[in-house]
């Protein structure tokens, strides 16, 4: 006979035990497709890493193909989650566009998992992206904040008229994007060590300024 709850031995918090075997699975599934791709992961090495089975990763999220859609997701939704935390709407406009574009740039540093995560998409053509509806909405809200932003400063005659902030945002996140996942490639091309302080230091500088000099009059 099973034991019942009493005052001393309270019931078993099921919903947040879920939760967290959730989390863990999560969190073991990132880094196993951040470090080997989505074809490359094995569910196997996330159930060890998460302290889980492979059966509860198939209740709760079905296959590893869904499990790597709810990942990309949450890596899509942290990174639209900050930026909005940075309060671009109270500054001036080209501090915004400062802020925006620094902010990418270690963004990228602090979260490697992150670009791994957007390669292997890529390279599954945007299967999983294309019914998230959820990840279209929070980045439609991103792009109009930076239009808005671009707006401000065209009335304030700070920025040229008709730069299209998509195509802005592309070239944000290309200038760092690509510095990072062609680092070891570009340190040998071009004789230097792309990841010390001073050319990452000298490279931020170029892309802030490259940015502004792409929106101002």
């Amino acid at each position: 006979m099973s034991a019942q709850p009493t005052d001393t031995q309270p019931a078993r918090p099921r919903i947040r035990d879920a939760e967290a075997t959730k989390g863990r699975i999560l969190d073991a599934a990132k880094k196993e497709f951040a470090r080997n791709g989505l074809e490359g992961a094995r569910v196997d090495a996330i159930a060890l890493e998460a302290n889980a089975n492979k059966r509860m990763i198939y209740h709760y999220f079905e296959s590893k193909e869904k499990l790597f859609q709810t990942v990309l997701e949450n890596a899509y939704f942290d990174i639209r989650e900050s930026e909005k935390k940075l309060d671009l709407d109270s500054l001036d406009p080209r501090d915004a566009l400062e802020r925006l574009v620094r902010f990418t740039w270690n963004y990228y540093i602090q979260n490697p998992e992150f670009i791994s995560l957007v390669n292997s998409e890529n390279l599954a053509r945007a299967r999983h992206l294309k019914s998230s509806d959820a990840v279209k909405i929070v980045s439609r809200r991103f792009v109009g904040l930076v239009d808005k932003i671009l707006k401000r400063g065209v009335a304030q005659g700070l920025f040229r008229d008709g730069v299209d902030p998509v195509q802005l945002n592309i070239t944000i996140a290309a200038v760092s994007y690509y510095y990072f996942t062609n680092q070891y490639t570009g340190s040998i091309i071009f004789e230097r060590d792309l990841m010390s302080d001073t050319a990452q230091a000298e490279r931020i500088r170029f892309n802030i300024e490259t940015i502004l000099r792409i929106v101002s009059k």
